[in-house]
């Protein structure tokens, strides 16, 4: 076997044989959906029942951290996962459309509870009857309050989303409601 300049490999192709055992090829935009689905960084916006649901998928029993997302944010800015958890009223629709807005792209909504879904049992005028009225929902969890189990695969199902690159048409032709 003769060898090339660098004195290691004869030619071309032992060089590319050579390079099967500890190279891989990939589109670069797969590396970064794997990174940005094992990264999530969620703000947990819980004011009901499902709040304290949202606290314990947080510990360690059902350890959101397997997934990626234990690093809670409270700030929208280095968010890019919002859990809405519990009952929102009206006077909470403009706060929480700031928040959206001030979260950087890519960001995730997830709406946790039947609460947040289409305002519960609650039919009265100080109730938002859904989050999506006011800002674009990805996933639904559904229950009164949800199961733990139940949330982590909500976050699972936004995980594959971003892995598959899913395009979310819904966030696009999205108009917002009367909050605007």
């Amino acid at each position: 076997m003769a060898t090339s300049s660098n004195g290691k490999y004869g030619s071309q192709q032992d060089l590319v044989n050579e390079s099967k055992s500890f190279a891989f090829t990939t589109r670069i935009d797969d590396i970064i959906a794997w990174g940005r689905k094992n990264s999530l960084w969620p703000m947990p916006y819980g004011t009901a029942c499902c709040g304290i649901e949202l606290m314990s998928v947080m510990g360690p029993r059902y350890d959101l951290a397997r997934f990626g997302a234990e690093v809670v944010r409270f700030s929208p800015r280095q968010a890019d996962l919002l859990i809405v958890a519990g009952t929102i009223t009206e006077k909470m629709a403009p706060i929480i459309l700031r928040i959206y807005e001030q979260m950087l792209e890519p960001k995730y909504v997830l709406s946790m509870g039947a609460c947040a879904i289409s305002g519960g049992f609650y039919r009265a005028y100080h109730v938002l009857q859904g989050v999506d009225k006011v800002i674009p929902v990805d996933v639904y969890i559904p229950g009164w309050p949800p199961a733990p189990e139940s949330v982590l695969d909500g976050v699972m199902t936004i995980q594959k989303m971003i892995a598959d690159h899913h395009p979310r048409p819904w966030r696009n032709n999205w108009v917002a409601g009367e909050y605007r």
